[in-house]
C-alpha cells in the first residue's frame, strides 16, 4: 500500500493493517524509518530518499531538509512500535529531490536543544539552499527545569535557530508544535501550548521567516475524526500486543504509525502551501 493510498483508508482498516503486520514480522500498511536517530545522531528517513545517498554525486544533487524538534518529531527503533514521530513519516511525501535528516530528540526544549550542542551539529552539516524545520513548544511548556523555557526566551531562541540557518545560506521554516489529545467539554479540541504558538506566529512575522501552522492543522485533523477517532492517531495499544508495551499504553502526546503518517501528511501539506522552491518535491495527492 502506497502512503498516498494509505491517507485515503478508513482509520480502523489502518490499524488493522498495522497489527497484522506486526504479529507476522512486519508493518503493514506503513512505512519504517530507514535508520533511527536516537541520540542526537542525524537519520536520514523514509525509504524513498534511500537511493539518494548512493553515490556522492547524487546526494550532491538533492536538498537536506534538517529536523529539530522534541519527541513527536524524532525516529524510533523498530523494538518501539508502535511508536512512531512525524519525521520519521514525512520523507515518503516527498520526491527523490530531497532527503531529511532527522536530529529531533525527546524531552528537549528549544533551549536545551541548543544548549546540549545539537543546533551546532545541524549548522556544521546543513548547506546553502537547504532547510532547518523547527518544532518546539512541548517541553518548553514542561514544568521540569531541565526542559522549561520562558515564553519570551523561547522567542529568543527561536531566533538563534533561524539566524543560524540563514547564517550558513539555508532556509528556516518555523512549525507551530503539534497539538496533544487534549479536548474541551463540549468535544472540541482545544489548541495546546498557545501563548508558545502564539510566541512562534510572531516571531515569523518580526524575521520574516516562513511559518507551518501545524497546531491548527493537527487540531482540525482531530476534530474532523472526533474523539474516539484519536485513540488510532494517538499512542494507545491494548495490553499484550506490543513488546515495548506490555501493560499496553493511553498516550494523549505521543503518535503511533499511524499518527505519524497523517501528522507527516499534515506538514506536507503545508510545504505545499507555503509555496516555497521546497514544495515543488512534495508528491501529488
Amino acid at each position: 500500500m502506497s502512503i498516498l493510498q494509505l491517507r485515503k483508508t478508513p482509520l480502523f482498516l489502518i490499524g488493522l493493517f498495522t497489527l497484522i503486520g506486526f504479529l507476522f514480522g512486519g508493518t503493514a500498511g506503513t512505512t519504517q524509518a530507514s535508520s533511527a536517530q536516537l541520540n542526537g545522531t542525524s537519520a536520514v528517513v523514509g525509504t524513498q530518499q534511500d537511493s539518494n545517498v548512493a553515490t556522492n554525486d547524487t546526494a550532491a544533487a538533492v536538498t537536506t531538509v534538517y529536523l529539530a524538534g522534541d519527541s513527536t518529531v524524532q525516529t524510533y527503533r523498530s523494538s518501539q512500535q508502535p511508536q512512531a514521530g512525524w519525521g520519521q513519516m514525512i520523507g515518503n511525501y516527498f520526491d527523490d529531490g530531497v532527503v531529511f535528516s532527522n536530529h529531533a530528540i525527546g524531552g528537549r526544549s528549544s533551549r536545551s536543544f541548543i544548549e546540549q550542542g545539537r543546533l551546532d551539529t545541524i549548522l556544521n552539516q546543513i548547506q546553502p539552499g537547504d532547510y532547518l524545520m523547527i518544532q518546539f513548544g512541548h517541553n518548553d511548556a514542561d514544568t521540569k527545569p531541565e526542559r522549561y523555557t520562558p515564553v519570551n526566551d523561547y522567542r529568543n531562541y527561536l531566533k538563534q535557530y533561524i539566524d543560524g540557518a540563514r547564517s550558513k545560506g539555508a532556509n528556516p521554516i518555523l512549525v507551530t508544535p503539534v497539538s496533544r489529545r487534549d479536548y474541551d467539554a463540549n468535544g472540541q479540541f482545544k489548541t495546546s501550548f498557545p501563548t508558545y504558538v502564539q510566541a512562534m506566529k510572531e516571531v515569523a512575522v518580526e524575521t520574516n521567516t516562513p511559518l507551518l501552522d501545524l497546531s491548527a492543522r493537527s487540531v482540525a485533523l482531530y476534530n474532523q475524526i472526533g474523539i474516539e477517532g484519536t485513540k488510532s492517531i494517538f499512542l494507545y495499544a491494548a495490553a499484550g500486543i506490543y513488546p515495548y508495551f506490555p501493560n499496553g499504553v493511553a498516550d494523549n502526546t505521543h503518535f503511533q504509525e499511524l499518527g505519524a503518517v497523517r501528522i507527516a501528511g499534515l506538514v506536507a501539506d503545508g510545504i505545499r502551501d507555503l509555496q516555497l522552491p521546497l514544495s515543488t518535491h512534495v508528491l501529488p495527492q
